[in-house]
C-alpha cells in the first residue's frame, strides 16, 4: 500500500497523487489518499477542499488507522479508541519530501510507504504518463457554455494564459513567499508565442478576472472566462484543449499544459517561482519549455 497525503489546491493534489499512483503502479499496489488535513482546521491557510474527486482516479481514502500505521502519526482519542482491539497491521516508512528538486531516494523506496510532500516535477511520475492523462480526465463531460467555448477553443490556433493573483495578492503570508507574475511578462510570453504561432488566439483564466479584464491588454483576440469560478477542474479541462500555454508560477497552469499531449505545443513559464524562499526549481519545468525570465 502507498499513502500520500493530499494537500494544497488543486494541482498539487494532481502532483501528490500522481507520485503516490507512480509509486503504486511501480510496485502493483494500492494507492490510498490521506485527506487529514484537506477535512481538519485550516486556520491560517488559505482554505482548500479534496478536488480530485471530479477525476477518473484511482485511489481510495485511507483511514485513520492506516495513516498512523504507515505514517507513524499517532491515532486522534476517538480513533485509538474504536481500534483499540485491532492487532497492529503492517508497518510503513514515511518518505517525508526535504528539498523542492527531485529526491534520487524517491525511486528506490519500497512498497508501504506514506509520502508527504508536494513532488513538483513530472520526473517522479513521466514513466506512466499515459495512465494519469487517462486517469485525470473528468468523470462528467463539459455541457452548455463549456462545451461551446471547448468548441471555439478546438477551432482556432488557441493559447491559453493563467493569471494568478488571489491570496499570491491578498495573503501576507503567501504573498511574501510566491512571486507575482506581473504584465510585462505576459507580454513577452505573448512576443514569444506570436514568433511560432500563426494568428494566436488568447484564453485567459484568472482568478481574478475583473482585474485581468481591466488592465491586461493583448494584440491578438482575446476571450476572458470567468463563468467556472469555484469550478477549477473545468477551466482545466479547457486550458488543456489549447494548442499552446502561457503559465503563471502556479501548479494550476502547468497542469493545464502538461494535459496537453500535442509533442508541438509552446508552453511558456516564469523564470521566478518564488520570492523569499530559495528553492531548487530546475526540475519544476519540463526541458522543452521555454523560461520567460
Amino acid at each position: 500500500m502507498i499513502i500520500v497525503n493530499l494537500m494544497g489546491g488543486l494541482g498539487n493534489q494532481m502532483f501528490q497523487y500522481a507520485a503516490g499512483r507512480s509509486l503504486s503502479l511501480r510496485h502493483q499496489t494500492a494507492l490510498k489518499l490521506d485527506l487529514s488535513f484537506l477535512e481538519g482546521d485550516q486556520t491560517g491557510n488559505t482554505p482548500r477542499t479534496f478536488e480530485l474527486d471530479r477525476f477518473n482516479i484511482s485511489a481510495q481514502k485511507a483511514s485513520p488507522r492506516e495513516v498512523s500505521q504507515m505514517s507513524g502519526r499517532q491515532l486522534p482519542v476517538r480513533d485509538r479508541l474504536r481500534n483499540r482491539f485491532f492487532k497492529a497491521g503492517i508497518k510503513g516508512t514515511l518518505f517525508r519530501e526535504k528539498q523542492f528538486n527531485v529526491h534520487p531516494e524517491f525511486f528506490l523506496l519500497p512498497d508501504n510507504v506514506y509520502l508527504d510532500g508536494y513532488w513538483q516535477s513530472e520526473s517522479y511520475f513521466l514513466e506512466y504518463n499515459e495512465i494519469l492523462r487517462e486517469e485525470f480526465t473528468l468523470k462528467t463531460p463539459l455541457s452548455g457554455r463549456c462545451l461551446g467555448l471547448a468548441d471555439e477553443i478546438q477551432s482556432v490556433n488557441a493559447v491559453s494564459m493563467h493569471i494568478r493573483r488571489g491570496d499570491y495578492v491578498s495573503d501576507p503570508i503567501t504573498r511574501a513567499a510566491h512571486h507575482v507574475c506581473d504584465l510585462d511578462y505576459y507580454r513577452r510570453a505573448e512576443e514569444e508565442i506570436s514568433k511560432s504561432v500563426r494568428a494566436p488566439h488568447f484564453f485567459v483564466f484568472s482568478d481574478d478576472p475583473d482585474w485581468v479584464a481591466a488592465n491586461l491588454k493583448l494584440r491578438y483576440p482575446t476571450r476572458f472566462v470567468s463563468h467556472n469560478q469555484g469550478m477549477a477542474h473545468k477551466d482545466l479541462r479547457l486550458m488543456s484543449l489549447c494548442r499552446h500555454h502561457i503559465l503563471a508560477n502556479s501548479s494550476f497552469s502547468w497542469w493545464g499544459a502538461w494535459l496537453n499531449p500535442r509533442p508541438d505545443k509552446i508552453v511558456c513559464s516564469p523564470g521566478k517561482w518564488f520570492n523569499e524562499w530559495q528553492a531548487d526549481t530546475s526540475d519544476l519545468i519540463p526541458d522543452a519549455w521555454l523560461r520567460i525570465e
